[in-house]
């Protein structure tokens, strides 16, 4: 529908731009060979059609003239000028009638300012082809700058109000769905309410573009109407009209959001962060559980190594290909990274209970592809004992855990393959879970939240797909599976009927609630959906099913305006929701557990007094060597030189080493030892935190970066 304006503007506009843009001339022999302008202006050396230019108006091609070092300048190729070829002295050239040349200024083009090559003498232009000039540019042809100017603050122009067209009708198109009140209708001794549509007298957008007596718009008429006077336009060629302000959306313009005042203090809940940790994330050797690899490296190692009694090596030790593969080998592969991720598990949930947190999402990613069509694979056995361990840990220090299958796990799709894959990958999820051994009532809280996905064009109808679909899912998947409002098309007034209808419990994504809600039962902000009947019936879903109700929190970053913009979630949150006291309350920020961090101690939080502050790119928590005296001069006797000669040790150079005998080595410090116990746990002081936007403080500096550090410093 935005293509009849586009059309429009473009159309006329472009050919009112073209039009100021200055001439040019090609300098070089006349003798051109005709093949070469035949390739520039295929097009333009056609007669003109009337049925050519309506099929395609939107077609244009820019024609090179050439008259032997006069006239060469782009021109639309619609209206179309009296194009002939004309004999000129020259077999092959290409003329113009053109009135309006002898009266247009004249440049010379030049391949750029950096580059200036001599003019082409006359007998080099068969072997330069088409090269254009580049010689200065005489006083006649500096009176160009200013029509050069006007055309480019045309199409500037030209630019602005096309968007601003485009904002108009996305306006327009939304007003005509958006109701505008809500009244109430009586049917049968029943009352209940229903949405006011939108207002009779805004013109949809089928009106706009139908025309009195002709109907619907054809594009040959925009054409026609492109060719009329522009002088009855506005500048840029469009016709004047009052401007939509120039912002990213009109979100900025939507009505503010109602907050609550409330802050659940004291704080007896639990905080959580999702599936990575920041902090040990970056220590030397990784601790995280979402280690994956691509397809394609599953099928490489279904080869064996080079050199199996060595480690594999990216470029030393590669799988030899020209070995009999084995699928057992790449699923082993495969397989041993998801052990990995299993056994970092252990670790991160000690770090967390150190500092207070209690509640962690585990990644989806820990078993890579266990839920592929063709790669999967299943836990148990390989990955039974491992789990249990990580179970074990959870259990002894009461840490919550749950999963968060992706976006692509929509049981109302109405394609079977995706709903096919949506029951593999809940599969494996429950089955990870599963095979945590958790006590009761830890296990009933492990549970797997996932969104209802796209909408396909009717809620209603993917409504009923998904409880179809529901019903055949196994009791073990119904005791977990858990719906959250999304961000997108499912409010929570969309979910929670279908929750009270199938017992499953409903997460409140607040952040979520603040883009996508229903504006004729709530407002945006966290005032209105903290209502207390509307909070009793939410909590409702979890207590029916012996679940301990979470909630997820987030904001936007600062400044986004559109709703894409607003769905980024922030580094890290401000404040605390008004959710009850006792909340398990999962924090979706960029910083991870660095965002429960802040929290705990902008709120004085319970554990906050054990977090502090790290030295700026230096670790406690990880094993120092330091260079014994001997290998350091060592190391300096053997440095070659500029030269690339040795250097020869200074005489107390040659003193220090004569005088370290062996048992003076053994004397040298041996640096910082840290235990496998205590590696990345922040050290005898809890350094754990770094401030916000300083992410950098998790790595060492690099070479050179030191004396840069000093000097700003100082």
């Amino acid at each position: 529908m935005l293509s009849f304006y586009t059309s429009r503007l473009t159309l006329r506009s472009v050919s009112t731009a073209v039009s100021r843009i200055p001439t040019f001339r090609v300098s070089g022999n006349p003798s051109l060979p005709g093949v070469l302008l035949s390739r520039l202006s295929t097009e333009s050396s056609l007669p003109s059609s009337p049925s050519r230019s309506s099929s395609n108006p939107l077609r244009h091609s820019f024609l090179r003239r050439y008259d032997g070092g006069t006239a060469c300048r782009p021109a639309l190729a619609m209206p179309r000028k009296n194009t002939t070829r004309v004999p000129s002295g020259k077999e092959g050239e290409l003329t113009t009638h053109d009135p309006d040349a002898a009266g247009r200024p004249q440049v010379q083009l030049r391949r750029s300012g950096r580059m200036v090559s001599r003019p082409v003498p006359p007998g080099d232009v068969d072997n330069a082809g088409l090269m254009l000039c580049s010689t200065p540019l005489g006083d006649e042809d500096q009176s160009t700058g200013e029509p050069m100017g006007l055309a480019i603050e045309e199409l500037t122009k030209l630019d602005r109000r096309l968007r601003s067209q485009t904002k108009r009708q996305k306006i327009l198109m939304e007003a005509e769905m958006r109701p505008t009140g809500v009244r109430t209708v009586v049917t049968g001794g029943i009352k209940a309410t229903e949405p006011v549509p939108a207002r009779a007298s805004m013109p949809s957008m089928r009106e706009q573009l139908l025309t009195p007596d002709e109907g619907t718009v054809e594009m040959s008429d925009v054409v026609n109407a492109g060719r009329k006077d522009d002088m009855s336009l506005g500048a840029g060629g469009c016709e004047p009209s009052e401007e939509v302000p120039d912002m990213a959306e009109r979100g900025a313009a939507r009505r503010p959001a109602v907050n609550s005042s409330y802050l659940p203090l004291p704080w007896t809940g639990r905080l959580g962060y999702a599936c990575l940790n920041t902090y040990l994330r970056s220590a030397k050797t990784p601790v995280f559980c979402s280690r994956t690899c691509r397809i394609a490296s599953i099928i490489d190692h279904r080869y064996p190594l080079a050199d199996p009694s060595m480690p594999e090596h990216p470029t030393k030790n590669r799988p030899d290909k020209t070995q009999k593969p084995s699928v057992e080998r790449g699923l082993k592969f495969v397989q041993n990274l998801g052990l990995a991720n299993a056994r970092d598990m252990v670790r991160m949930l000690r770090w967390n209970d150190k500092y207070g947190i209690k509640f962690m999402r585990l990644s989806s990613e820990m078993f890579p592809f266990a839920s592929h069509p063709e790669h999967g694979y299943r836990l148990a056995p390989f990955a039974s004992d491992v789990l249990a361990e990580a179970g074990r840990m959870a259990a002894e220090l009461g840490h919550r855990l749950t999963m968060h299958p992706g976006q692509f796990t929509q049981l109302g799709s109405p394609r079977k393959e995706v709903v096919d894959a949506a029951v593999r990958d809940l599969e494996y999820h429950d089955e990870l879970l599963s095979l945590l051994r958790l006590p009761e009532q830890l296990n009933r809280d492990a549970v797997m939240i996932i969104h209802m996905g796209g909408v396909f064009g009717d809620k209603a109808a993917t409504l009923d797909r998904f409880r179809k679909n529901y019903a055949k899912l196994s009791p073990s998947i119904k005791a977990r599976l858990v719906l959250e409002n999304d961000d997108v098309s499912w409010s929570v007034h969309d979910l929670l009927p279908l929750c009270e209808e199938l017992n499953i419990p409903l997460v409140l994504d607040y952040h979520h609630h603040n883009i996508v809600f229903d504006s004729t039962q709530v407002r945006e902000g966290t005032l209105d959906i903290s209502a207390p009947d509307l909070q009793a019936r939410i909590a409702a879903t979890w207590s029916r099913k012996g679940i301990r109700q979470k909630m997820h929190y987030s904001e936007s970053c600062p400044g986004a305006v559109t709703p894409r913009d607003r769905r980024k979630h922030s580094p890290r949150v401000m404040t605390l929701p008004p959710c009850p006291a006792d909340m398990d309350l999962m924090i979706e920020a960029k910083d991870k557990e660095q965002a429960v961090f802040e929290l705990m101690r902008t709120f004085k939080l319970p554990g906050f007094e054990r977090i502090n502050d790290m030295i700026p790119h230096e670790r406690q928590d990880e094993p120092q060597l330091v260079q014994s005296k001997t290998s350091a001069t060592n190391k300096k006797e053997g440095k070659p030189t500029a030269a690339g000669k040795r250097k020869r040790p200074s005489e107390e150079d040659k003193d220090e080493v004569n005088d370290l005998s062996a048992d003076d080595t053994s004397k040298q410090p041996a640096g910082r030892v840290v235990s496998d116990e205590d590696y990345a746990m922040g050290g005898p002081d809890n350094r754990v935190y770094w401030p916000p936007g300083n992410e950098a403080w998790l790595k060492p500096l690099k070479r050179g970066s030191k004396a840069v550090l000093e000097e700003t410093e100082e």
